[in-house]
């Protein structure tokens, strides 16, 4: 069986989140171009570098310690990979001005990311922030 460029993307952003949950951020950082695009959901332009991507994934991992990513979807068309995951974590750090609530929380997230000659260029991030704010802040 031939593996086909898309199998390849689509593995690739499997590995990816691999690395991510085992904390190996350089490694994550290999897979994308120096001026990998941040498109986030809501936010008024991209955000461009690798630097950009390590201090949002530093603000989560500080806030969220043992966060993690569940892929429950992933599959690629073209240089197109969709990935539908949910993040699970433990709120002990100030996130977003909330102080540590000791909560579990588990929020949805759908993204698209664009690679090119094997390389992570540009990501498109949807998650379920109001799902995520609404367990940090509910009443117990």
């Amino acid at each position: 069986m031939t593996t086909t460029t898309t199998d390849r993307n689509a593995d690739l952003l499997r590995q990816a989140f691999d690395h991510l949950n085992a904390r190996d951020f350089e490694a994550c950082n290999a897979l994308m171009i120096e001026d990998f695009a941040i498109n986030i959901a809501g936010a008024p332009s991209p955000r461009y570098g690798l630097d950009t991507w390590r201090q949002g994934i530093e603000v989560a991992m500080q806030a969220f310690p043992d966060l993690r990513a569940e892929v429950k979807d992933c599959f690629a068309a073209g240089d197109r990979v969709a990935v539908r995951l949910v993040f699970h974590g433990t709120h002990t750090g100030e996130f977003l001005g909330i102080p540590a609530t000791g909560r579990t929380v588990s929020y949805d997230s759908n993204e698209i990311y664009r690679v090119v000659d094997g390389k992570i260029v540009e990501e498109w991030i949807c998650s379920d922030l109001a799902s995520l704010m609404g367990q940090l802040t509910a009443a117990e």
